[in-house]
């Protein structure tokens, strides 16, 4: 075996170093518009993504400057995602962003090359990546764990609305698992309570289904994480309102837009601290295969209580002590 002498592997860790900066600097070319867009149903000024683009920005790619934003792939609905998709591919678009199962889906079949940027419930389980640490292929991103996180926001609704018999699961038909649903239907049963299930596949479907879950005898409403859902809280958190119906969502910032309570990872804190780093990685050059799938780590318990009011709820302090923020 051979060893380099301590000047020799200066040299070479130098040469390597530099080789790295130089690599890295070829992502940002004087000179060069970086190109990304999103294939999602969420909307152009969501607050999630523009706490990513502030951050992207901090790190060098500026909107404005050095960074596009495609407009045509927000506010979508899922049976656009395939043609929008493909006809990002077809504009050679740098980092291709999608949000939720269906819309990465629709851009993996559009592309093998260009990297793509997901965020969804469970990367690996719904066989979008191979593993959390070797993503493979061209997609990476970030898992938000919502599965688990479903089943912990209904035993809180439970504790936010005690003594109910009946309760509600308004779900986005797009990604619907039988298995998650069965979980919830037996976590609910084994309290001695029935859950009923309620798929919407278009906003014009959300209040006429919030109004058949109160119709039913639902004294509670879980809506279960998707896009789609965070899309269209303002529907939802207006309807349920008009109704009385109680409801707990996946975001600390949907109670906070008026929601009786939120439950999850804050999604502008997902955008800003993983997929912002992330999107300049791949813009500098990173290969998604080589960046392994993130997942929050904080999760806050927001409850409203000028909703609560409202609602005419009055909340158990004991909960209340559970909150992270309590909204007066």
């Amino acid at each position: 075996m051979v060893t380099a002498s301590p000047r020799r592997r200066d040299l070479i860790l130098g040469f390597t170093g530099l080789l790295a900066a130089t690599t890295m600097a070829r992502g940002q070319q004087p000179g060069r518009t970086y190109r990304i867009a999103d294939v999602t149903p969420t909307f152009r000024n969501s607050s999630a993504l523009a706490a990513m683009l502030d951050e992207v920005g901090r790190r060098g790619f500026a909107e404005g400057r050095n960074l596009t934003v495609d407009p045509r792939g927000f506010g979508l609905r899922p049976e656009q995602y395939a043609q929008v998709a493909a006809e990002l591919v077809a504009d050679r678009i740098d980092v291709i962003l999608a949000t939720g199962d269906p819309a990465i889906r629709a851009v993996q079949k559009a592309t093998a090359t260009i990297p793509i940027l997901g965020s969804t419930d469970d990367m690996v389980g719904e066989g979008l990546v191979a593993s959390m640490a070797r993503p493979g292929g061209n997609t990476t991103g970030t898992s938000i764990l919502s599965p688990e996180l479903d089943g912990k926001r209904q035993e809180l609704l439970l504790g936010l609305v005690p003594g109910v018999h009946r309760i509600a699961a308004l779900a986005d038909a797009s990604s619907i698992k039988q298995n998650h649903l069965r979980e919830l239907e037996d976590a609910a049963k084994a309290r001695g309570v029935e859950l009923s299930i309620h798929p919407v596949a278009e906003p014009e479907q959300i209040a006429p289904a919030i109004d058949a879950a109160k119709a039913g005898g639902a004294e509670a409403l879980n809506v279960l994480a998707s896009p789609f859902m965070k899309a269209a809280e303002r529907i939802i958190i207006a309807r349920a309102a008009a109704i009385k119906l109680p409801a707990i969502y996946q975001f600390p910032e949907m109670a906070e837009a008026g929601g009786l309570a939120g439950y999850g990872p804050r999604i502008d804190r997902v955008f800003r601290d993983l997929m912002a780093p992330m999107l300049v990685k791949l813009l500098n050059g990173a290969k998604p295969a080589d960046l392994p799938i993130e997942q929050p780590t904080q999760f806050e318990f927001v409850v409203n209580m000028k909703t609560a009011k409202g609602l005419g709820l009055t909340l158990a302090q004991r909960l209340l002590a559970q909150a992270d923020e309590v909204i007066e």
